[in-house]
């Protein structure tokens, strides 16, 4: 356990370091791929922690991180997840996670992204013709997860997304995989995440286009894949207090590998049993942005345990974005 401290407090020190010793691979790759809302992270306990939850992976926004996460917890949860983009857009996520026994879980989810009308501009209208058309992004999924050994679990997703753009549609099929590993070293385990895989997407639909010229056929272009792997442990923990902290590789396929860091710090009150949770993370090698923070409160009432979780991330120019989260367990 004493090397795998120096290791992560090593990664958290050098982490800049290393980025510029080892060359950034990858960058020429972006803008290659669609769907980006599909990037968007959920719930703002995984993004106080800089997106590093993959290994964490204990509540029912497992949907979207790593499906093998189902079974890390045993109650069944609701979550709820709005969150307040940059340049106004909205994207919200609710999820379901129901335990069909000790050693496996199904789960729903539903995203979806929105943003106000725009104005319809031309050649000969740049300030607009009069009219408006809407943008609009949603997927829907369905999980399982199940626990191989004690040590050893595996989840699947497939998602299906649906892209609004005016007139044309996109419409396509996507499968996620995930592990998840305890060593038996303490608490630390990995976890291993594919997300998004699938064909090459394109819309669908016709635009007239000045001269009565109409278009009907359109690139194609494929998913924003995702490998993630990640550790986490505690490094220190008891009845009252625990401090979590998580490392993780990002490997996009439409631009460069990047390095995010997280950690949480839980206080459980004895006497009402709530906790209270603060949170920060990091991005190395994340194109506008780098750190997030946060906080948490966990409430156990008679029908639920209710977490709230909020979540600031900054953005170097655009600005910043605000998640709240809402989880219920039943």
């Amino acid at each position: 356990m004493k090397k795998t401290l120096i290791l992560f407090f090593a990664l958290v020190i050098f982490g800049d370091t290393f980025g510029q010793l080892f060359p950034v691979l990858g960058g020429q790759r972006a803008g290659i791929s669609t769907a980006q809302f599909l990037k968007i992270g959920v719930g703002g306990r995984a993004s106080a922690m800089g997106d590093a939850f993959v290994a964490v992976a204990d509540d029912a926004s497992s949907l979207f991180w790593n499906p093998a996460g189902l079974v890390q917890f045993e109650d069944n949860q609701v979550v709820f997840s709005h969150n307040s983009w940059v340049v106004d857009i909205k994207h919200n996520f609710v999820g379901a996670v129901y335990h069909l026994s000790d050693i496996d879980a199904v789960g729903v989810s539903f995203t979806s992204l929105t943003m106000d009308d725009m104005k319809v501009t031309t050649e000969f209208a740049p300030f607009g013709t009069g009219e408006y058309f809407s943008f609009s992004d949603l997927a829907v999924s369905v999980s399982y997860a199940r626990k191989m050994t004690d040590k050893f679990s595996f989840g699947g997703t497939v998602r299906y997304i649906e892209e609004t753009l005016a007139q044309l549609k996109m419409r396509g099929i996507l499968i996620d995989l995930g592990t998840y590993y305890w060593t038996g070293l303490g608490t630390s385990r990995f976890a291993v995440s594919f997300t998004n895989f699938g064909n090459q997407l394109a819309p669908d639909g016709d635009v007239v286009l000045i001269g009565n010229r109409k278009k009907s056929q359109w690139q194609e272009f494929s998913p924003p894949t995702m490998f993630r792997l990640g550790f986490a442990f505690e490094p220190y923990q008891n009845d009252i207090h625990k401090v979590t902290a998580s490392v993780q590789l990002n490997h996009p396929n439409d631009n460069s590998e990047s390095l995010v860091m997280g950690g949480e710090y839980t206080f459980k009150e004895r006497t009402t049993k709530a906790s209270f949770i603060l949170r920060g993370g990091y991005k190395f090698n994340v194109d506008e942005q780098n750190f997030s923070l946060g906080a948490g409160v966990k409430m156990p009432f008679s029908y639920a345990n209710v977490t709230v979780d909020y979540a600031y991330v900054n953005f170097v120019r655009l600005g910043q974005a605000h998640r709240l989260s809402i989880l219920l367990g039943l």
